[in-house]
């Protein structure tokens, strides 16, 4: 059964704008693991951009309660490329609340925009 959907879209231009302006800002939104490549390179401003998206989307699925905290929904990358979430903490909290057992991810980042869609299953 589904739960909760949640859509989002980000302007990577105006979001890499914003991690220029409030370096600090980037600690407050990803953990490390969504900051930097398996590699050790920074991840881009387009991905960046569309995790961000994610965890807004995970808010939206979850009816948008206020007390979330940015870094307690991960985006993950499987070897294969394929996007999954890792919730814990808060997040965690409401979707067990809800009784969240499964999450679908898509990310896109096109034409200056990052988009990402979440579906919360029961």
């Amino acid at each position: 059964m589904i739960i909760g959907v949640g859509i989002d879209v980000a302007a990577i231009d105006r979001f890499e704008e914003s991690l220029r302006r409030t370096p600090s800002l980037a600690q407050r939104l990803f953990t490390e693991g969504e900051l930097y490549l398996p590699s050790g390179e920074r991840r881009g401003g387009a991905s960046l951009a569309a995790r961000f998206a994610a965890k807004e989307a995970v808010a939206k699925a979850l009816g948008a309660p206020g007390n979330l905290s940015w870094t307690d929904a991960e985006v993950r990358t499987e070897p294969s490329g394929r996007p999954l979430l890792e919730v814990r903490g808060t997040v965690a909290a409401r979707a067990a609340e809800l009784g969240v057992r499964t999450w679908h991810l898509s990310l896109s980042h096109d034409a200056g925009v990052a988009s990402a869609v979440v579906i919360a299953e029961g």
